[in-house]
């Protein structure tokens, strides 16, 4: 079987409308059962899935990882009930008993589709316009790993991303974002159907998106097919065959009715986002001839839709290719097999090593940013799986190194493991997103932190997904300089902070850098954030094994000589101003202790002995950050001091702007002496 036969026979036009209204009617019984929910989608979209899933989508129900698989994201996730019914039908592990609990608590059918619960979804989607970014991640991941393992006669990675969208997808800026770059890239593997139905929540889209969609995606570079009638599978069948024959991104533009076959409310926003009702429930299936009560399958229909025993017949067609390739490519079988089990190299520990070698081996003050490039020269060439990019701002990350291949710039057939996004911070994290969903790859993406919020929300659902991808953001404070404050993050620190699951490592210098790189390597279970200097900071006075206190997010990096009369909690460009404010103390006879918390969220993970032994009780705590203060208050307490910015930067010279805004060592004494003051301690 090649790679674009049908997976099922033709039948009868009838008896494929018959198939697609056990579709319609999970998705309506479902919502009323929950009375909450969106079937006007999955009831006009049915037919489309129809011959996408049993006529050309290649999946295995009984191994939804299997590593050639197709990548079928519904973007427009409100759509959910359509996902499961087709999981459902197909035969993934979602029994009907799931799809009656459709909305409730701890069910595999929330809402919104969520990878990792519902055995299947490849991505959570419901921030429109994110699941078409992650589906274009995908297919740069699949284009990328054929590009690097794929030899003459051995196909190995083969495969398409295939993405439903809907008109709230495509109004949303990521569309514009991500589908220019995959014209541009001209990702052949990736098709798009844009579900027509002219209808939002609000009403009748005419009024507020009147765009030329075809012409659009024609001038991305894309390949456009139909209108189509979204209804007539035959129409679906043809255009779907010939996008898989384009050598561009394909959008397949369906003309749809937003729950067809409702007598009284296809057609109409009221059925977008609500249920029928069980009057209209009953008058579609006596309009559609559905003879079955709520959540009634028949056999035939089961048997007709039961795609595990071809699903099998694929999966082991392409083992056996593999095992072909492995014999005559043994070395590149096992590298990708390590890659998509998520495995590091074998010899990772000495790469380790090395990293804190060349760390610890510059002596001259050196900004973060330029630490982080020196780290990524050790792993880069290590971890042939980390993908490097930036939105058009590599020069100023420092995100690419002596071993970064750059798409514009590779060879043919050489191995690309850069990619400059262009001005594009949202649609390049949710990219980054895709492609470690896709399996096989590490992402990294840079841009200035105050540009994270552009991105924030696919760095959310890196976070939500548990996904492993590192964001580089560089530029972190007032520091950066005369830029001024449209470019100088002030809230964004603490804001990242309160992302759950989202490690957020602001490191001091070389050392701190290299270990924050060496966490986010190795962390499986979520993303991490750098936050990293412009200007040059200076070297810490590390001990021998410090590496293994900097990895617990905040360690003492500097003790009184005798009990500490304060403990200053400093980060980034902020430790070095409290080991000089520590000087000042213990000039004037005042015991300080220094703590440097890179990561505040790693810090908290750790046990209450070494938090209390790096924050003893009872001990006034100041903190210094070039950042919104309120969330020191957590470590400092109500009765500790923050040396912050509450406001706005300015345009200045760095230097210049911290002692403007009071970040000094000054101040930081200072405000040192009153805490300890507050809290009745004697003072020299």
């Amino acid at each position: 079987m090649n790679a674009h036969s049908q997976l099922f026979p033709v039948i009868d036009p009838l008896e494929r409308r018959r198939l697609a209204n056990a579709i319609r009617f999970l998705a309506i019984d479902a919502v009323e059962a929950a009375k909450s929910g969106h079937p006007g989608a999955p009831m006009g979209m049915a037919d489309i899935a129809e011959v996408l899933w049993r006529g050309h989508l290649h999946h295995n129900p009984a191994n939804p990882h299997w590593a050639n698989r197709d990548r079928f994201v519904l973007s427009n996730g409100h759509a959910s009930m359509l996902l499961y019914a087709l999981l459902h039908l197909s035969g993934y592990a979602l029994p009907l008993e799931e799809l009656k609990r459709f909305r409730q608590l701890h069910s595999k059918t929330p809402g919104h589709p969520e990878v990792g619960y519902t055995p299947g979804v490849e991505t959570t989607t419901g921030p429109l316009g994110q699941g078409l970014a992650n589906a274009v991640g995908m297919a740069l991941a699949e284009t990328l790993l054929a590009r690097e393992f794929n030899r003459p006669g051995h196909d190995i990675v083969d495969h398409h991303t295939y993405v439903f969208v809907g008109d709230g997808c495509l109004m949303e800026g990521i569309s514009h974002e991500v589908c220019s770059l995959a014209g541009t890239l001209r990702l052949n593997k990736l098709i798009a159907y844009y579900d027509d139905n002219g209808i939002s929540i609000d009403g009748h889209v005419e009024h507020w998106f009147a765009d030329d969609t075809a012409k659009r995606f024609a001038a991305y570079g894309w390949n456009v097919v139909g209108p189509v009638d979204g209804h007539d599978a035959q129409a679906v069948e043809r255009a779907t065959a010939e996008a898989k024959t384009s050598d561009r991104p394909s959008l397949i533009i369906c003309t749809t009715t937003i729950g067809w076959g409702s007598p009284n409310k296809a057609g109409g926003h009221d059925v977008h986002g609500a249920a029928l009702g069980a009057a209209e429930a009953q008058a579609t299936r006596q309009a559609l001839g559905w003879e079955y009560g709520p959540f009634e399958i028949p056999q035939d229909i089961y048997q007709a839709w039961d795609g595990r025993e071809r699903g099998a017949r694929l999966e082991q067609a392409w083992n056996q290719r593999f095992e072909a390739y492995a014999k005559a490519f043994p070395e590149l079988a096992a590298a990708l097999r390590r890659r998509l089990g998520g495995e590091l190299p074998a010899d990772w520990a000495a790469t380790v090593q090395q990293l804190y070698a060349k760390a610890r081996g510059v002596g001259a003050a050196t900004a973060t940013r330029k630490a982080s490039q020196i780290a990524l020269e050790t792993l880069v060439p290590a971890l042939p799986e980390m993908f490097g990019g930036s939105a058009d701002l590599t020069g100023s990350n420092l995100t690419a190194v002596k071993a970064s291949r750059s798409w514009e710039a590779a060879a043919d057939g050489e191995t690309v493991n850069y990619l400059s996004y262009g001005v594009r911070e949202f649609g390049m994290a949710a990219m980054m997103n895709g492609m470690a969903l896709h399996g096989a790859f590490l992402p990294y993406g840079g841009t200035f932190l105050m540009f994270s919020d552009y991105a924030r929300n696919a760095v959310r659902m890196s976070a939500l997904m548990k996904q492993r991808v590192v964001h580089v953001f560089s530029h972190d404070s007032i520091g950066l300089g005369e830029d001024g404050p449209t470019h100088q993050a002030v809230e964004q620190t603490p804001s990242l902070r309160l992302i759950p699951n989202l490690d957020v490592w602001r490191p001091a210098d070389v050392l701190e850098t290299a270990v924050a790189w060496k966490r986010a390597v190795e962390r499986v279970d979520g993303p991490s954030a750098l936050l990293l200097s412009r200007q040059n900071l200076a070297v810490l006075p590390h001990g021998e094994a410090a590496e293994g206190s900097i990895e617990r997010g905040g360690y003492v990096l500097a003790d009184a000589a005798d009990k500490p009369q304060v403990v200053l909690i400093a980060t980034g460009s902020e430790v070095e101003i409290a080991m000089k404010a520590r000087d000042l103390l213990g000039a004037a006879g005042v015991q300080a202790r220094v703590v440097s918390m890179p990561c505040t969220s790693v810090f908290d993970r750790q046990d209450a002995a070494w938090r209390a032994q790096v924050l003893p009780a009872g001990v006034p705590r100041v903190a210094v950050e070039a950042a919104q203060p309120d969330l020191w208050h957590k470590y400092v307490g109500l009765s500790g001091g923050v040396v912050g910015m509450a406001g706005f930067g300015e345009s200045a010279p760095a230097g210049e702007l911290y002692r403007h805004f009071g970040i000094t060592p000054e101040r930081t004494a200072e405000l040192a002496r009153e805490v300890i003051a507050r809290a009745g301690g004697a003072l020299a």
